[in-house]
């Protein structure tokens, strides 16, 4: 699976993991240089509590588009040191 936006792979893995039809990516899989880390937190109930990064790419920035589990919750154990994508990032094979 890559992950693609503005025209360039921010993440790569053929290892992902599918949680309410979100690819979750190794973070070893992300290439850092895109990945800024955010300030914005959310909460979900059963997976816990997520940080996000924003992606620059080109001079482009799209602010928290991606989101991953520090400490998970148990029932999404399996999604730690993940990440996953939203905000027009295109995931596909």
């Amino acid at each position: 699976m890559k992950a693609i936006w503005n025209n360039k792979t921010v993440a790569e893995s053929n290892e992902t993991i599918v949680i309410e039809n979100n690819h979750y990516f190794p973070e070893t899989a992300i290439k850092p240089e895109y990945f800024k880390k955010s300030d914005t937190q959310t909460h979900c109930p059963w997976k816990g509590d997520a940080s996000y990064y924003t992606l620059e790419v080109d001079g482009a920035v799209n602010k928290d588009a991606a989101w991953y589990y520090s400490e998970p919750k148990h029932a999404a154990k399996a999604i730690k040191n993940h990440v996953a994508f939203w905000k027009g990032v295109k995931v596909v094979e």
